[in-house]
């Protein structure tokens, strides 16, 4: 069953808020950092991207850049830009995109459900990547950034949160770079927060939608506290991280799609031939065509749009893995035909998720830089919480999840 528990925020005054707050720290590089970031002081940047503060060039992995995140983020607190909250209390972040909006829960995730998989993963992580948010986290004392789980619906926690959405928010913002609404609000009400913990406890399983290697880097240095505290004893707020929960049928899963450099030495037609053997072939013409459903893919190639709907036989219904378009298309036509079989290091192969559509798919082919696109339609919650449940782990570039989760409305400390 899930542990959470309500935590003492950190966040910026209402006034402040859109000037500290910024998109997560993975979404964009150090050069488009330092652009947002400008001549604001208040950027939430300067902690989560704070290679900024030093010359053009300098790598994120620098011994500096880590103890800059440290003195920024103390600066941060004595100047007032981030404030704790009194009272330990959980929160309500809502998103709103193209007219539909998600609400999740804020609250510290246990550190042992995700050591013992009550906290599910899809995803594998890479160790140097766990370990630059491990340092992150080491050296700030606290989770800067929220992981992003699922959880299944449940009526008592909608009903609650629909009664707090109701009521004015503490933050409401309109972000600038994706134009997306964002709300927040607080839950102190002894009642309520008792209602969170008693509902969450019974669930037999959280689900990491987004932020695999911020879960595991904020979950290891936990334990790695717990480890070193000869005084330990088990309700210390390090055994705890910050993490939104949306119930899973709230959330937008996009198209995560693919572009690559050639035909593995075919022509179009030899290409075109060779996908009919598991996949019935039909031109679309020059219109985007995107996929109606699972199990069908739109190849731009030449100018044109081709649907491919995947035969009979092709795929394991009963594989929660072997049914994944993301796996149908890596096996019969990455594989197969282009002989690309690692997605994370072959060169020929890029990715294009997110709100850039198939627009973005057929410009990268018509400018010669990409040869051939291929959009898939998208993952499922219900898919991504199978592959957690059986234990298996997704396909790379598999699933990417649309709003992305603003940071610096609330921090947890860990001391």
């Amino acid at each position: 069953m899930a542990t959470i528990k309500p935590f003492k925020g950190l966040r910026p005054p209402h006034d402040l808020v859109e000037r500290v707050e910024s998109r997560p720290y993975d979404v964009l590089n150090s050069e488009e950092a330092r652009a947002e970031a400008g001549d604001n002081e208040m950027s939430l940047y300067h902690i989560i991207k704070p290679e900024i503060d030093f010359e053009p060039g300098a790598s994120e992995y620098d011994p500096r850049v880590y103890k800059q995140a440290a003195d920024n983020f103390r600066k941060f607190q004595e100047k007032g830009w981030l404030v704790q909250d009194d009272k330990e209390q959980y929160y309500i972040y809502a998103q709103t995109m193209n007219g539909k909006t998600q609400y999740g829960l804020v609250v510290g995730a246990f550190v042992n459900d995700y050591m013992n998989g009550v906290i599910k993963k899809h995803e594998l992580t890479r160790r140097d990547k766990e370990e630059d948010r491990m340092k992150h986290v080491r050296v700030c004392d606290a989770n800067i950034e929220p992981v992003f789980f699922a959880y299944p619906d449940n009526s008592v926690l909608d009903e609650l949160i629909n009664r707090y959405a109701a009521t004015a928010p503490v933050y409401d913002f309109i972000a600038p770079i994706d134009g997306f609404r964002h709300q927040f609000w607080t839950i102190s009400d002894d009642k309520d927060i008792a209602t969170i913990t008693e509902e969450f406890r019974k669930m037999p399983a959280l689900y990491i939608a987004d932020g695999h290697h911020r879960s595991a880097a904020a979950a290891l240095v936990g334990a790695e506290k717990a480890k070193q505290n000869p005084q330990h004893v088990g309700n210390e707020e390090y055994n705890y991280f910050m993490a939104v929960c949306f119930q899973a049928s709230q959330l937008t899963i996009l198209d995560y799609n693919r572009v690559v450099k050639d035909l593995n030495g075919m022509s179009s037609e030899e290409f075109l031939k060779a996908l009919e053997a598991d996949f019935i072939v039909k031109c679309e013409g020059a219109d985007e065509y995107k996929p109606q459903h699972l199990h069908e893919f739109s190849l731009y190639l030449d100018g044109k749009w081709y649907s491919l709907e995947a035969k009979e036989g092709t795929y394991d219904g009963t594989d929660p893995i072997g049914v994944l378009d993301v796996d149908i298309s890596s096996r019969l036509i990455l594989d197969k035909l282009l002989a690309i079989t690692d997605l994370r290091s072959d060169k020929r192969i890029d990715f294009v998720g997110g709100l850039r559509g198939l627009g973005e798919l057929k410009r990268r082919v018509d400018s010669g830089e990409m040869r051939v696109a291929l959009a898939l339609y998208p993952v499922t919650m219900q898919q991504i919480m199978d592959i957690a449940d059986s234990g298996k782990i997704m396909p790379p570039k598999a699933t990417w999840f649309e709003p992305k989760l603003r940071s610096g409305l609330v921090i947890h400390k860990l001391g």
